[in-house]
């Protein structure tokens, strides 16, 4: 019997697995910025999932509890809370989503491990009105096919072993992913780069794999990937200047309420997210990610259906980019085109 055949991938396990994915990010931030170019070229991708990966990783270190959905649950919750740009918004919907199957387990098994990631990924996509295949939803997605096709998975071997054998194969088809989104954007094809968001979301996967199974980290998995030589340039700086602005906020909403702003945030920009974080009351509250040509309108909507809080304004540029947080009922500013 092999070493990882004896590890439990308990509720410890996974707050390690969100540790090595924190430490795992930071180290690999500026590449992940270097060659992020979609959906907007300005090199925050790696920034972005490193920051959300800290508000998980912190609040799964402060919660004391056995079941594993519900610290999945709490971690996502508060990654979605202060998530950052698309990739951690993304990251946060699959985080909050994966716990859902896992409610009262205890360990992880190739059976449960298959449903939370079949779920992830069908959240993934619906939260996005215009979801995008190259991206990190392609990767999710063949990471959630490959754990639900495994042997273990159909079977219903919950046993460490079966655990194993499918997260390997598991990283076998997300790094396949990883290396199509190439192909599978313009953009990508143009800068002979991978999706950052994608590789982001690879390094999340080695770091559950590396927890679960008592191993370590591939210092060699990225090794080979289109614009990953530590020697070459920030890719994204060289790409047009994109106009405009990311707004972000919390925002408590009806579910009437919520499909209005989404059919009218889609009119007002793209890269529309609207993700449920919690019920309250009649109704739930939303993170809300949006890129748009004019951020007042898109505030004074927000405004008009409800009380936006952790609002940010950041700017979308190749050349550097400034957030700014606006106080609740503050006013909006106008410098650097905000």
């Amino acid at each position: 019997m092999t070493l990882q055949t004896k590890i439990t991938a308990n509720a410890q396990a996974l707050k390690r697995w969100l540790s090595n994915a924190e430490i795992s990010l930071g180290n690999h931030s500026d590449r992940l910025n270097a060659i992020n170019i979609f959906p907007v070229a300005d090199g925050d991708t790696g920034t972005n999932l490193y920051l959300t990966l800290c508000a998980a990783s912190k609040a799964a270190a402060e919660e004391d509890t056995a079941d594993i959905g519900e610290l999945l649950g709490i971690a996502g919750r508060a990654a979605m809370e202060s998530a950052r740009g698309n990739s951690g918004t993304l990251f946060s919907v699959f985080l909050t989503s994966m716990a859902e199957p896992l409610a009262g387990a205890t360990r992880l098994s190739a059976p449960l491990l298959g449903a939370a990631l079949q779920r992830a990924q069908l959240r993934s996509w619906s939260v996005l009105s215009d979801p995008v295949p190259g991206t990190m939803l392609s990767v999710l997605e063949a990471a959630a096919h490959a754990a639900s096709d495994s042997e273990a998975a159909v079977t219903g071997d919950d046993s460490n072993a079966g655990l194993a054998v499918t997260l390997r194969a598991v990283m076998d088809a997300a790094l396949a992913a990883v290396i199509r989104t190439e192909n599978q954007l313009a953009a990508l094809t143009q800068a002979h780069v991978v999706d950052a968001g994608g590789v982001g979301f690879l390094l999340v996967l080695d770091a559950l794999r590396a927890a679960a199974l008592g191993e370590e980290l591939q210092e060699e998995l990225l090794d080979g990937l289109h614009g990953y030589d530590v020697q070459a340039p920030h890719i994204h700086a060289h790409m047009p200047r994109m106009e405009g602005v990311e707004v972000m906020c919390t925002i408590t909403l009806s579910p009437l309420d919520a499909a209005t702003l989404r059919l009218q945030l889609d009119e007002l920009g793209d890269s529309v997210i609207m993700s449920a974080v919690s019920p309250v009351g009649d109704g739930y509250r939303w993170r809300i990610h949006v890129h748009t040509p004019d951020a007042g309108t898109a505030i004074d909507l927000l405004r008009s259906l409800g009380d936006p809080m952790n609002l940010t304004i950041t700017e979308l540029s190749a050349d550097g980019h400034e957030t700014k947080e606006i106080p609740e009922g503050g006013e909006i500013p106008e410098a650097h085109g905000l």
